[in-house]
């Protein structure tokens, strides 16, 4: 395919352009670095009409008679063709738009943007929009399917997506590429390219070859190369006929490939070298048109041209003359390209490209490197053939019917790679290795250093560390003890884990260990005085602090992450492939330490739809929790199975969906999300040092605007967020108890509030379930208040409920005193003899029966942390209902007594007065009808104040007399001594002669 190149020419001013296009091929339209649109009448135009639509120009695209173009002021503008007139805005980025595309029929516009996003947009109505999302790092290039039902994207994050337009949902992910963390830093801009009419093969770019997918089965079916094609491939563009396919690449290479026979027919090299950034070819596929990134303009003319002549021509046939280098210079004598594919062909016009449906056997695909053409694919020919236009069409011949029908159910996800929590990706130059509440570790990796500094956050641990890492460490961990570094093996060496035990007494503070060969470290963590690694061949390694190997044991499946938290180890593994973008995770908890157990056994780990695990650790009180991609934060629940409550959204306090946050620990007293923002990306700069950010917890309860919920998020969240202080209890650790008494508080007081809040809105119902979940003083506080808004009922079931709660810790203090064998003196026990408590009985923090009524304070819940420092219990921490506080005053009951030992007080007698009062009460309201109970009362104090003494000693003889109740409790009270008792009866017998 011989072809005239045209000498290049000034266009725009040095950076990246691009090219295209008008619909007849008589215009020419640029658009460059200095921000101006230019439309050339052919390439000898000297005086270009230009369009200036912002400072840069990244991208555009014609059709229909409209200018599309993404500039640097965050927008997609139009522009009417040939005019330049502006039509308005399209659609609006957060950041910078990278790359547009329409599709074949004009009618929509395709942009990704450095936000992450990409987006399609009606031409006619702005308005209609679909977002897609998915990637992690800003979109280099987007193109339609012709059909229009899919759209291909590249993106920094390494990964080629296929999307499903209407669903707006991934249909398949390839990590192809080389991640950066800018569409500046790529190596390659790959401009993806999808086969004009018949919309078979999907090209994307990968390094020094172009790969091409099958529309539909989405199988990588054949690879694209040359021999002397050393640098990376820019962009791909397919000729009109979709016969052709043209590269440009980084070192100013231009190549044209024949995709049916996949032979290189045509090599170019720039006059000087410089990086293509820009194809178009022309509609009639005889001028390919290319920029570079100076800003300079280029053209391929006679294009068009092919036959069996060409094929068969010398590779200095093929090109021009004034080439810098002879083109065969280092190939065999099989690379010919005069020798064909296939001798046996009878027809030379007969194309060998794959038809549509699903590809043959892969077998048969084969990458021979005796093959007439490096790269080349040889394919059955039959089943293709080649319309006169130069089009590929299917054969004629029916086609074989399938081997089996077509699979349309879930596609399986790619696996998560391994990570470290608070790291970095390792191909950044300038890295976080480890960011946790001990200190930072960075890693630099550029032309002028390979280092590793470690810093503390408390320079009384250590002081800061500067390391040479010579062999290339890429994971890393940091405890107050030491620092682990670990580098993966290569050919020669094998994978090595590095230790620097700081805190050591002896001068030897480094130690090194090599892994088995073909065994690499995928995760690393420091414990206390222990540390885990690992590795690729499913093996958990530990050893100690001082690098002596301990236990070993191998991995249901590959490590995703592993944190530690003194002697808590949580691993995060593979338990199974995830389908349709779901990660099928599972987690364990084990607890290594002079007795190991298992804590959690494999359970799956929860994630929101469509995201992987994007940070693992312990807070700093050693409860686990995990962030997923989508920002969700979930902690364990200890206390209702070891179940995960999401505990936190970071995506609700972002202000623009580009925004994330990078989580580096989390605090559960205080409660703080501690986490650095980070605008426009995923992950924080190095160099400024990033200010760290805290969020508040919020748990995702319903309706949390209305005072109902927004109290009973503050009581759940209060609740999960102290089960710490029983797990710290039951693994030896002091506890605050000042702390763990004043959040009891604060949960009983959320209960009452929500207790009156139902109580005015007439739940009594809700008001005894609230009740359930209060303790007995509380309980108690909540009958006086049932009582006094008059709701007698509610007042009566919270009585038998408070009875209730206080039988249930009569049951557990014998419990807890066998338990607790040598107690204080103050502790209460049970004497030989002594008569067991009742419902009736009064229970006091020394737990002991009592007539004397307690200590009135402003309000029971004082009463509660009063009684929690002078609780002989005290050693019974964040054990529930069976700490000194739950140890109340029992509530004085309505009903009649069930029988047993009952207080002295509930059987005082009525005195004189009383009676007076009621034999003469009829007669007083007689005299004065309109007097009220207490001027009756006033009324009747009167008239017995004027009695005489003899009448007033009558009334209370009748009173001892008739006051059976007061007799029955001697015995009771007396019981151990006769002659109390008998002197007791005999001062109260009745006296006759006052009667005479």
């Amino acid at each position: 395919m011989p072809c005239d190149r045209k000498p290049m020419r000034y266009g725009h001013s040095e950076g990246h352009t691009e090219v295209c296009f008008d619909e007849s091929g008589k215009f020419l339209v640029t658009g460059g670095n200095d921000g101006d649109v230019r439309i050339w009448d052919g390439l000898d135009d000297d005086d270009p009409k230009f369009i200036t639509v912002g400072e840069k120009v990244y991208s555009l695209a014609l059709k229909n008679g409209k200018l599309v173009t993404a500039s640097s002021n965050n927008t997609v503008q139009i522009h009417t063709f040939p005019d330049g007139e502006p039509d308005g805005i399209l659609t609006r980025f957060t950041t910078n738009a990278t790359h547009v595309a329409f599709n074949g029929s004009g009618s929509r516009v395709a942009a990704g943007s450095s936000d992450f996003m990409v987006k399609v947009v009606e031409v006619s109505d702005s308005s209609q929009q679909k977002t897609l999302r998915g990637h992690e790092a800003p979109v280099l290039s987007v193109t339609f399917d012709p059909k229009d039902d899919f759209l291909a994207s590249a993106s920094c994050d390494g990964s080629v997506v296929v999307w499903n337009i209407e669903e707006q949902s991934q249909l398949i992910r390839w990590p192809l590429l080389q991640k950066t963390n800018d569409v500046s830093n790529a190596p390659s801009l790959c401009r993806l390219a999808w086969q004009p009419a018949a919309a078979e093969f999907l090209a994307v770019p990968v390094e020094t070859k172009v790969h091409l997918y099958e529309r539909g089965s989405w199988n990588h079916v054949s690879t694209l190369s040359d021999d002397l094609l050393t640098q990376l491939v820019n962009v791909v563009v397919w000729s009109p006929c979709g016969r052709f396919l043209a590269a440009g690449g980084v070192g100013g290479s231009l190549t044209v490939w024949d995709v049916s026979s996949k032979l290189c027919v045509e090599r170019q090299k720039h006059e000087k070298g410089f990086t293509v950034c820009g194809l178009a070819w022309s509609p009639s596929g005889s001028q390919l048109a290319y920029t570079d990134t100076e800003g300079c303009l280029g053209l391929l003319d006679g294009l068009g041209s092919s036959g069996s002549s060409s094929a068969a021509k010398d590779f200095d046939d093929l090109f021009d003359d004034d080439d810098d280098r002879p083109m065969d210079e280092g190939l065999s004598d099989g690379h010919s390209p005069g020798k064909k594919p296939h001798e046996d062909d009878e027809d030379e016009d007969d194309f060998h490209v794959p038809a549509t449906g699903r590809a043959r056997n892969r077998g048969a695909i084969l990458d021979d490197e005796n093959s007439l053409d490096a790269g080349s694919v040889t394919l059955s020919r039959d089943k293709y053939d080649v319309a006169d236009g130069g089009a590929v069409l299917p054969a004629a011949a029916a086609p074989a019917p399938p081997l089996r029908p077509a699979y349309e159910g879930p596609l399986p996800t790619a696996p998560q790679k391994a990570f470290q929590p608070g790291s970095t990706p390792a191909h950044l130059t300038h890295r976080f290795m480890m960011w946790n509440s001990v200190g930072i570790i960075r890693g630099y990796n550029d032309e002028e250093d390979n280092a590793v500094d470690v810093e503390f956050h408390d320079t009384a641990v250590h002081h800061a560390m500067h390391l040479t890492n010579s062999l290339g460490h890429t994971m890393a961990d940091l405890s107050q003890e030491a620092v682990l570094l670990a580098c993966p093996g290569t050919d020669e060496l094998a994978s090595k884990l590095q230790c620097l035990h700081f805190s050591s007494w002896d001068t030897n503070k480094e130690w090194m260990v090599d892994l088995p060969p073909g065994e690499d470290v995928r995760a690393l963590c420091l414990g206390r005085r222990w540390a885990a690694v690992a590795t690729s061949a499913l093996m958990l390694r530990l050893f100690s602090i001082g690098g002596v190997q301990r236990e070993m044991f191998s991995l249901p499946g590959n490590v995703v992450s592993m944190v530690t938290h003194g002697e808590q180890l949580l691993i995060v593994y593979h338990r199974a492939p995830g389908f349709d973008g779901d990660q099928a995770l599972g987690v364990q908890l084990l607890q290594v330490g002079r007795r190991p157990k298992q804590l959690i056994h494999g359970e799956p780990l929860p994630l929101s739809p469509r995201t992987h695990l994007a940070w693992l650790g312990f807070s700093a009180e050693g409860t686990p929790c995990y962030v997923d991609s989508d920002g969700v934060v979930r902690m364990l629940n200890r206390s209702l199975g070891n179940t995960w409550t999401p505990v936190c959204n970071t995506r609700e306090t972002c202000k623009s969906k580009s925004d994330h946050y990078w989580v580096v620990g989390i605090h559960e007293n205080p409660q703080q999300l501690r986490c650095i923002p980070c605008k426009g990306s995923r992950y924080p700069p190095t160099l400024p040092r990033p200010a760290v950010a805290i969020l508040p917890f919020k748990l995702p309860l319903c309706q949390t605007s209305t005072e109902k919920g927004l109290m009973e998020e503050q009581y759940w969240r209060s609740v999960l967020f102290h089960n710490h202080f029983s797990f710290l209890s039951s693994s030896g650790y002091e506890v605050d108890e000042e702390q763990q008494t004043r959040s009891q508080k604060e949960q009983q007081e959320l209960l009452m509030k929500m207790f009156a809040l139902s109580c005015k809105l007439e739940r009594e119902f809700r008001c005894v379930e609230l009740a359930e979940l209060m303790t007995q003083n509380v309980v108690t506080l909540a009958v006086r208040y049932a009582a006094r808004s008059r709701r007698m009922a509610l007042a009566q079931r919270l009585s038998e409920l408070a009875l209730e709660k206080a039988n249930q810790m009569q049951e557990e203090e014998p419990e807890e005193e066998e338990e607790e064998p040598e107690s204080s003196a103050g502790d209460t026990c049970h004497m030989k003899g002594d008569a067991p408590f009742t419902r009736d009985t009064q229970v006091l923090g020394s737990g002991k029966p009592s007539s004397s009524p307690a200590h009135r304070a402003t309000s029971i819940l004082d009463n509660m942390a009063s009684g929690r420092k002078s609780s002989p219990l005290a050693g019974s921490v964040g054990k529930p209902n069976k700490g000194p506080v739950l140890k109340p005053l029992a509530p004085r009951p309505k009903t009649k007594p069930r029988g047993g030992l009952t207080r002295f007080t509930a059987f005082r007698p009525k005195t004189g007065f009383q009676l007076w009062l009621e034999e003469n009460r009829k007669s007083i309201s007689a005299d004065q009808p309109d007097l009220e109970e207490t001027d009756v009362i006033k009324e009747a104090m009167g008239r017995f104040r004027t009695l005489t003494a003899e009448e007033r000693l009558v009334r209370n003889d009748e009173q001892q007399t008739k006051s059976p109740t007061a007799v029955q409790a001697v015995p009771l009270l007396f019981k151990s001594n006769r002659l109390k008792l008998f002197a007791a009866h005999w001062r109260n017998r009745p006296r006759p002669q006052l009667y005479s």
